[in-house]
């Protein structure tokens, strides 16, 4: 089988498979990742996907780290750091998953998900002040105005001095 056919069996198995069909999914992403052609991280990273979105975050931790150690190109790196990143925050290893959020590989896939996501581990350590900053200067470059002065009130949420330049 061609990296390519793999794709598109995985891509058809995400697309079938919902929440209600735990068990079944899982075991048809562990066939294709047992029969994945190449040897990187992909396989490990569709499998971590697949336990992770299934409620199985443990092992999908293990799965993520297999994907990393075994490597994934800018797209699928980057795409790996929101959801190990989120699952850690989910198995309590809120330091870890801080450390992988602020870490994150910026690429067109994720877009901000990576600074929501960190906003969340942020907000769950109680850090809310951070979490804050972290949301406000992730949309603040969206915005078609202002932009000054909500990067100010941001930094104002983390700085003890507030900046001569906020209105």
């Amino acid at each position: 089988m061609s990296g390519t056919e793999w794709q598109l069996q995985v891509d058809a198995l995400w697309a079938r498979f919902d929440a209600a069909d735990a068990d079944e999914a899982i075991a048809a992403m562990r066939v294709l990742a047992d029969a994945y052609p190449g040897t990187d991280g992909r396989a490990a990273f569709e499998l971590a996907g697949m336990l992770d979105s299934h409620g199985f975050e443990h092992e999908a931790e293990r799965e993520y780290e297999r994907a990393l150690a075994l490597g994934l190109d800018a797209e699928q790196h980057a795409q790996l750091a929101v959801q190990y990143g989120s699952t850690l925050r989910n198995t309590g290893r809120l330091d870890d998953a801080i450390a992988v959020l602020e870490a994150a590989p910026t690429h067109p896939s994720t877009g901000a998900a990576p600074r929501v996501f960190l906003a969340l581990a942020l907000h769950t350590a109680g850090r809310h002040d951070e979490a804050m900053r972290v949301v406000v200067e992730a949309i603040e470059p969206t915005l078609p105005r202002y932009n000054r002065s909500v990067r100010n009130y941001a930094a104002a949420l983390t700085d003890p001095e507030p900046s001569p330049d906020a209105p």
